[in-house]
């Protein structure tokens, strides 16, 4: 697997199930992190983004490498609403 797409996301959240299913329609593979279960994980994430909202999500590039190449999203920060993000995370697994 040369690129991952890691999604944070609630239980719960309208927009976190919207974005899932938008991605699930298009055969789009990502892995899913609930954050009350990953919850170390995920406030790392916020650490670095300085940002909470939930989905948020991770593309990795390269993950078993030595040096994988990783962006952090996070919303209302690097996209407006999950079409965007969407559009995000196709265009990176498609390339």
């Amino acid at each position: 697997m040369d690129k991952v797409a890691v999604l944070f996301t609630m239980e719960g959240c309208p927009f976190c199930v919207d974005l899932k299913n938008m991605l699930k329609e298009e055969n789009i593979p990502f892995i899913d992190r609930d954050i009350h279960k990953h919850e170390k994980e995920y406030d790392l994430f916020v650490q670095v983004t300085e940002n909470e909202y939930v989905p948020a999500f991770m593309l990795i590039e390269a993950p078993e490498s030595d040096d994988p190449l990783t962006e952090l999203f996070a919303p209302d920060r690097d996209f407006e609403d999950i079409s965007e993000g969407f559009k995000i995370i196709k265009s990176f697994l498609t390339e």
